[in-house]
């Protein structure tokens, strides 16, 4: 592979600086190269051959044939060179080496020997330094290549045979590395022979920190671009020892559609506001978010962390008014209410759930041995029985009813992992059997029962309201008006508690009993508070330690997520073209769009534009048909004559309350797929950030550059 200018008597060098351009793949871009050239030996190589082994400089294009920016410099498309009068380097003007030129040796730091050079010869390897560059640069890009195709296969590059404590050997990384220079490249080859410190573990983390700088600088570039978004957090996660914050922008792009991506892990180390304070610093100061642009805030996490994400929020907030707390779409609400909540007997049913859908996912045999117990429990319903069973073929404990669900297959659950567990025909291994016997302890104990109960009672109340606020475009706008009789209603459980209790305690008291269930007090508040078995009464201790804080943490909960910003933001769904149809008699809604009136591009005319807006889609001709969401409405041709309701529909639609469409969701799903897939010894923050956002188009050149100025000192190592 040549790492200078092909073009004969090219005098590009260290004196005159030039960028190296590839040869086109395309072969009449390639062709037309050759003959500008005029160089007789390129005309037998083929397209592919020329692009990988031969380069031009920048000496060759026109000024207008180059774009240029801070990390690199790239040729437009449609680039030809057309500029060919180097003139050539004079017979008598070669320099020669001086006869004056000491010949006492020196050794430099590494113990090599350097030989003292005259002015001369300093000038005659001028001409040789960019090419050394050039070369080295190439060498950095193959790297980074390699880095770049495991990361986005999800391919752990210190995978599987690095068992060598002095650098990868067989290691992933290696084995491509190896693949590459058996293909013919060069220069890795070259590099590779003389140091063989590029295979060390510290250089590949050199490498893929420098790749999740370069990508996440170019994801938050593109967020910015576009204007506001929405920060979403996932539950925390544990990588190589250490708990780290899931970080998700949603925001609609310069097209009009929603997307959202995976920008990074955040350390979540320490406490209060102190760590609230340093993930505020971490996204502004190293990411680089303008957070002054940010406009929602949704967090998902379990109860043990719930209460630092709350300071995050209310900090985040604080620092940016303008960030509306939302919920997020990924998750129901009912079980991000539930989640929320630290009390052990909800959280025993939350860790519950996760094991029983990580059993049933193991063999579909497994599910066919649950509709068979839930056959046995429904002989005189087979209605019932039927809906029952394929519901349990989904992934029911994730639905927004999953409580009510498990409620009534409860008894058909138990009996089939106690038939499982009993392996009396042999037909499961150790480890089936096992998680088996986990899941019927957990079922088998009271304060599951109670709180499984209470949970099923509380949340039938928020049922509803949840489904159709993560529902399509009329359900969500529908919830906001339904949000005040939902307040009422739980206001009014909290005030009578003691009856509601009541009747909760009986069918909970009831169901342990068809299950053969003792009722009792739960062992550990026994020991922790020093009591003895029947010092306290099951029923006191649960309406205190339950139902009491369950049904105040949702009331909290509801208030907070659904404050009137939030709810204007939603009401706003009624610019959707089917909506103001369908309410055509009634006014618009002025006030709510007035939320986002520091946000749009002419606040004075928003009134008079609005009623255009609504006027234009009150009437429908016969066979019109009108978008029906909030995505149809925002790739309207004439929305554009509109600033002012396009700026408020792309705000409305980074809200992470609001379901995505297919298609958009796609990061979070890889980010799902990447924590469920990966080994937990090959799981990588940083590759992990490679692997969610395989389509944001990597550019080599620019890591290459990065690379270096990261780690000037590297060069003579890789």
């Amino acid at each position: 592979m040549q790492n200078h200018c092909a073009v004969p008597n090219c005098t590009s060098g260290k004196s005159d600086r030039q960028p190296l351009f590839r040869f086109p793949h395309d072969p009449e871009r390639s062709k037309k190269w050759v003959e500008k050239c005029q160089k007789q030996d390129f005309i037998d190589k083929s397209p592919g051959q020329l692009y990988r082994y031969y380069r031009l400089c920048g000496k060759h294009f026109e000024t207008s044939m180059v774009e240029r920016n801070a990390q690199s410099t790239v040729l437009k498309d449609d680039a030809i060179p057309t500029i060919f009068d180097v003139p050539s380097q004079p017979q008598n003007g070669q320099v020669k080496r001086s006869k004056d030129t000491t010949k006492d040796d020196e050794k430099d730091s590494k113990g090599r020997k350097k030989t003292k050079k005259s002015e001369a010869d300093t000038a005659e390897t001028d001409v040789q330094t960019l090419p050394e560059e050039e070369e080295h640069k190439e060498y950095l890009k193959s790297l980074f290549e390699v880095l770049v195709l495991l990361g986005e296969q999800s391919i752990p590059p210190t995978g599987p045979g690095d068992d060598k404590q002095d650098g990868l050997g067989s290691s992933n990384f290696q084995a491509l590395l190896e693949y590459r220079m058996n293909c013919g490249d060069e220069v890795l080859k070259k590099r590779h022979d003389v140091n063989q410190e590029c295979c060390s573990p510290a250089v590949l983390n050199q490498l893929i920190e420098v790749c999740e700088k370069c990508i996440r600088s170019k994801l938050v570039e593109e967020v910015r671009q576009n204007g506001h978004f929405s920060l979403l957090t996932d539950d925390l996660v544990k990588i190589s020892g250490e708990w780290f914050l899931p970080v998700f922008l949603r925001y609609v792009d310069q097209s009009n559609c929603q997307r959202e991506r995976f920008v990074g892990f955040l350390s979540f180390e320490g406490d209060g506001d102190a760590l609230a304070e340093t993930l505020l610093s971490e996204m502004t100061e190293k990411w680089g978010l303008d957070m002054e642009q940010c406009r929602g805030q949704a967090h998902s996490c379990s109860g043990t962390h719930f209460g630092q994400m709350k300071t995050f929020a209310a900090k985040l907030t604080e620092r940016f008014p303008m960030v509306v707390l939302t919920q997020r779409s990924t998750r129901t609400l009912n079980l991000s209410l539930a989640n929320g909540m630290a009390f052990s007997g909800v959280q025993l049913v939350l860790s519950t759930f996760k094991k029983i859908e990580a059993f049933f996912s193991q063999s579909p045999l497994l599910v066919l041995e649950l509709e068979h117990a839930i056959t046995i429990f429904y002989p005189d319903k087979e209605e019932k029985a039927k809906e029952l069973k394929e519901i349990c073929g989904t992934s029911w404990t994730r639905r927004h009813d999953a409580f009510e669900v498990a409620v009534e297959i409860l008894e058909a659950l138990l009996l089939c992992v106690d038939s499982v567990h009993d392996n009396e025909d042999m037909r499961w291994n150790d480890q089936v059997t096992h998680n088996a016997l986990e899941i019927s302890k957990a079922l088998a104990d009271f304060e599951f029962v109670m709180a499984l109960v209470v949970l099923k009672n509380a949340l039938t109340l928020t049922h509803a309201f949840g489904k159709n606020v993560q529902g399509q475009t009329a359900d969500a706008h529908f919830a906001t008006t339904s949000l005040n009789a939902v307040l009422h209603t739980l206001k009014e459980v909290s005030d009578n508690i003691d009856v509601y209790h009541e009747f909760w305690n009986d069918e909970a008291v009831n169901l342990a009993a068809a299950m053969e269930i003792p009722v009792k007090v739960p062992r550990s508040f026994l020991r922790k508070h020093q009591l003895e078995s029947g010092a306290i009464l099951p029923e006191s201790h649960y309406k205190e330690h339950l139902s009491v804080p369950v049904v105040e943490h949702v009331i909290k909960e509801m208030t907070e997520i659904f404050c009137e910003d939030h709810l204007k933001v939603l009401r706003c769904l009624s610019l959707v073209p089917t909506l103001i149809e369908q309410n055509k008699s009634t006014k618009p809604e002025e006030e709510s769009v007035q939320v986002f009136k520091n946000d749009i591009p002419n606040a004075g005319t928003l009134s008079a534009e609005l009623h255009c807006w609504w006027v234009k889609w009150s009437k429908k001709g016969k066979g019109e048909t009108f978008p029906s969401s909030l995505c149809e409405t925002l790739q309207l041709a004439d929305v554009k004559f509109f600033p002012n309701m396009l700026a408020v529909l792309r705000l409305v639609g980074i809200m992470p309350t609001l379901a995505l469409e297919d298609g958009c969701d796609v990061s979070y799903k890889r980010f799902q797929m990447y924590m469920e897939n990966t080994p937990d010894k090959f799981k990588s923050k940083s590759l992990a950030l490679l692997n969610m956002n395989y389509d944001v188009g990597f550019d080599l050149d620019s890591m290459v550059e990065v690379y270096m100025k990261t780690y000037p000192d590297r060069e003579d190592v890789s």
